[in-house]
């Protein structure tokens, strides 16, 4: 470290994040670097010194979010965005209450809502921004907003094209950025535990493991209808492929999580709505979470009854319509095991076999000396008690690496993206994941991309 990077780290104390990112722009390598600032105590904590956050997309998860956020004394939401004004006004509103709630005076007039998501990013007073908008978004987004200097953190998966997704770690390492990937469910205490202990060979080599895929999206044309006041549906399509409005792309009141993801300009259908989740967790426990399979076997090829990927070390992911199928196509668990719960999976190795879903009661495993025997604080599974936005939080602060950032965000994308495409060609494919490329497979390799409408190319 040079003399002037020393002085400038030594007077970090003293200086805003947002300073301190300015006065070290022009030296080499210290955007990138893990620089320790001045860490916010916990507890309650002064305007001056929480981080200040800009939420965009406040749909059903974004409302999720904006609770988590407002709520949080070590942050500020300065500003909500949506493309429905009815959204956006909603959210303001509903920020501005819970703040009015904790002042002498009752009153809080210092959430901006914006319909345009550049202007909130444009804003100097903003250090980071929660990305909760449909799939298409995602990476042009947080590619935004790190190039203004935002910490992001953004909802999953974070791409919807493989090279999408290269694009986006590439850039968040280049910018310096915390990025956190919205998969919640690593971060649940007894998961956590669960793949610590399969990692650390509780189960002995893992032969294989399984997860629920239930196919990836779809292109059919759906008809024009009027386009409800309030709604900037060019801006909602903004660099996906036109498509007019219809009301299953989005509607209010908000009929679901994600009404929008059958459909693939702008969402990844199964690996929106659960397998992503999934992904990142099983890639957690397998060891391979910055990597990916070497081979994805279709069907049709006769080697396994459900689409299959294989690692390198051999380890075989099989997705499955259902747990049934687990049990009477591969057999891999006894008839009466309780398979139950998604956002996770279920592990078979030498030793025996281990799930990690979640939602579907305790984590369940066989034989049962080997139940015993795991460092499993408790077998019950909490969604809430997790660290995941506290853990952003925090290495917003500290500048250290977050448990989920961007670059295993995008290779549990990825493995969706190698399923779907899999499924798209009708046929097996072999990939390079050093590379990111398939092995002598043009027409996959065209696959990886897709263009961008206009004026959002690049």
């Amino acid at each position: 470290m040079n003399r002037s990077a020393r002085t400038t780290h030594r007077n970090a104390r003293t200086i805003s994040r947002r300073g301190f990112l300015r006065s070290t722009a022009a030296l080499p390598g210290i955007v990138a670097a893990p620089w320790l600032l001045p860490g916010l105590a916990r507890g309650t904590q002064p305007p001056s010194r929480r981080i200040t956050l800009g939420l965009i997309g406040v749909g059903a998860m974004g409302n999720g979010h904006l609770r988590r956020f407002a709520g949080d004394n070590s942050t500020q939401l300065l500003a909500v965005c949506d493309v429905d004004s009815l959204r956006r006004e909603n959210a303001r509103k509903r920020v501005e209450a819970v703040y009015a709630a904790e002042r002498s005076t009752g009153t809080y007039r210092g959430c901006t809502a914006y319909n345009d998501y550049r202007e909130l990013l444009a804003r100097d007073d903003i250090d980071a921004v929660v990305i909760v908008t449909p799939d298409h978004w995602h990476t042009p987004m947080s590619v935004a907003a790190a190039t203004a200097g935002k910490d992001v953190y953004c909802e999953k998966p974070v791409s919807v094209t493989i090279q999408e997704g290269r694009r986006l770690s590439d850039t968040m390492r280049r910018c310096g950025t915390i990025f956190q990937t919205g998969t919640q469910y690593r971060s649940i205490s007894t998961i956590r535990q669960v793949c610590a202990a399969v990692r650390n060979g509780a189960l002995g080599r893992v032969k294989s493991a399984y997860t629920i895929w239930r196919g990836g999206p779809n292109s059919h044309p759906l008809p024009a209808e009027a386009v409800p006041e309030g709604l900037d549906w060019d801006l909602w399509v903004g660099p996906a492929a036109w498509r007019p409005y219809n009301r299953r792309f989005h509607r209010n009141p908000i009929p679901g999580v994600v009404p929008w993801s059958f459909c693939e300009d702008f969402g990844v259908a199964s690996v929106t709505g659960f397998h992503s989740h999934a992904a990142d967790v099983i890639q957690y426990a397998l060891g391979v979470e910055e990597s990916g399979p070497v081979e994805i076997i279709h069907p049709s090829s006769g080697a396994f009854p459900t689409l299959t990927c294989r690692y390198a070390n051999g380890t075989l992911l099989h997705h499955v319509a259902n747990w049934r199928q687990v049990k009477e196509l591969y057999k891999a668990v006894p008839g009466k095991a309780r398979l139950e719960g998604a956002f996770g999976g279920l592990f078979v190795g030498e030793r025996g076999w281990l799930t990690s879903m979640t939602k579907g009661g305790p984590i369940e495993g066989g034989p049962d000396t080997l139940l015993k025997e795991l460092p499993l604080a408790t077998r019950e599974v909490i969604p809430g008690d997790n660290n995941h936005h506290a853990n952003w939080l925090e290495c917003v602060r500290s500048r250290r690496r977050p448990s989920c950032d961007a670059e295993i965000g995008h290779r549990s994308a990825s493995l969706g993206h190698l399923v779907v495409l899999a499924e798209k060609l009708e046929r097996s494919l072999k990939w390079d994941p050093a590379k990111e490329a398939f092995i002598g497979d043009d027409q996959a390799n065209r696959l990886r991309s897709r263009a961008m409408r206009e004026p959002w190319r690049r």
